[in-house]
């Protein structure tokens, strides 16, 4: 017969290795747990609600346009490079806002029209190897970025509808994740050379793009790689709260520290659904940036002495290009000041965001 003794350690052996048994499969479970969005566990109720959409449009894999700015500080707008510009980037810009415009009415009405809109004009698009071709410049990569970001969070919206049958997820998803290959490759590139929008805001916007398309494909890769650029803008906050590289843009410095917080924001929020304590890096510094630009759209003296220039303000209330992140940051961070300016604005929806945030 065993001794007490020995009847103890073989115990202790089985609960060792029963307990090893339970950290390997939670460990499995995890890492195969599916990438969350601020969209996802808030189901919407289908409706008959009317919406006309949009006739599909055949756009081209290559985009060809060019920068705007007349100055090496790129903070006046060249009237004839604008109109140039708008004319090449529009049509590819319009299709961003016709889908994430039909993802917000089905969020919001249950329209099932507007989600089958949303989808249609996704497949069509991803069928037509839109941005998969030759990208003509840096604002070429930008309008790319911008957009298909744009697009994967309408997917987003949208995704748990039902609605989506597995042959236009697939092909939805396969295109998403080429065109993003694209901008890793570019951001990439120019962050071994240490070029300057390897880490400015143009970083950051290619991180919100790269995140939500990982969210969307369960790719925990792309997901990583989008938010490495949040750490990256958030190691650039100075302790007064403003950006280095943002500061440089003369008359639009507090636009574009304005320009940067929004993507950084969004990062945040994919990093909290998915178990990343990322407001709280660096102590919250993105709080100190937040707070500047809060403050900075009431009173731009922080912005005029530190730029040496009057700056470009709002003519009027706040655009939801300017505040709509302001709508998810609340939540978190209650702060009259914002509150205030929250209630001033006349629109949320900003497509380079994917329309309207979320909440």
């Amino acid at each position: 017969m065993k001794s007490e003794a020995s009847r103890t350690r073989v115990t202790g052996q089985i609960k060792w290795v029963l307990a090893g048994f339970c950290l390997l499969s939670m460990l499995s479970a995890q890492a195969e747990s599916k990438l969350r969005s601020p969209w996802d566990g808030h189901p919407v109720k289908a409706t008959n609600a009317a919406y006309t959409c949009p006739a599909v449009v055949h756009l081209s894999p290559d985009l060809t346009t060019s920068g705007f700015y007349s100055d090496s500080k790129a903070s006046v707008i060249d009237p004839e490079k604008w109109k140039a510009y708008t004319a090449s980037a529009g049509p590819y810009k319009e299709l961003g806002n016709r889908i994430v415009d039909a993802a917000d009415a089905y969020r919001t009405t249950g329209s099932s029209a507007a989600l089958d809109c949303a989808i249609q004009h996704m497949e069509a698009a991803a069928k037509d190897g839109v941005f998969t071709g030759k990208m003509s410049s840096s604002q070429a990569y930008y309008v790319q970025g911008w957009t298909i970001g744009a697009i994967a969070i309408a997917y987003l919206k949208v995704r748990d509808s039902g609605a989506i049958s597995a042959a236009q997820q697939e092909t939805i998803l396969h295109w998403m994740t080429q065109v993003i290959s694209q901008s890793q490759d570019y951001f990439d590139t120019r962050r071994k050379s240490s070029t300057g929008d390897s880490q400015n805001n143009h970083l950051y916007w290619a991180g919100v793009e790269v995140a939500a398309a990982g969210i969307a494909a369960n790719d925990r890769k792309l997901f990583d790689w989008g938010m490495e650029t949040y750490h990256i803008g958030i190691a650039e906050i100075q302790p007064d709260g403003s950006l280095p590289q943002e500061m440089r843009r003369g008359q639009r410095a507090l636009h574009y520290h304005l320009y940067a917080l929004a993507p950084l924001v969004y990062l945040a929020e994919f990093g909290e659904d998915n178990g990343l304590h990322a407001y709280a890096e660096r102590d919250y510094a993105i709080q100190k940036l937040a707070t500047l630009c809060i403050q900075g759209l009431e009173d731009t003296s922080f912005f005029v002495k530190a730029a040496g220039i009057a700056q470009d303000t709002p003519n009027g209330p706040p655009a939801a290009e300017q505040i709509s992140w302001g709508k998810v940051y609340i939540a978190r961070f209650p702060n009259p000041q914002l509150a205030k300016l929250l209630a001033q604005a006349t629109s949320m929806s900003y497509m380079y965001l994917g329309g309207l945030p979320p909440g």
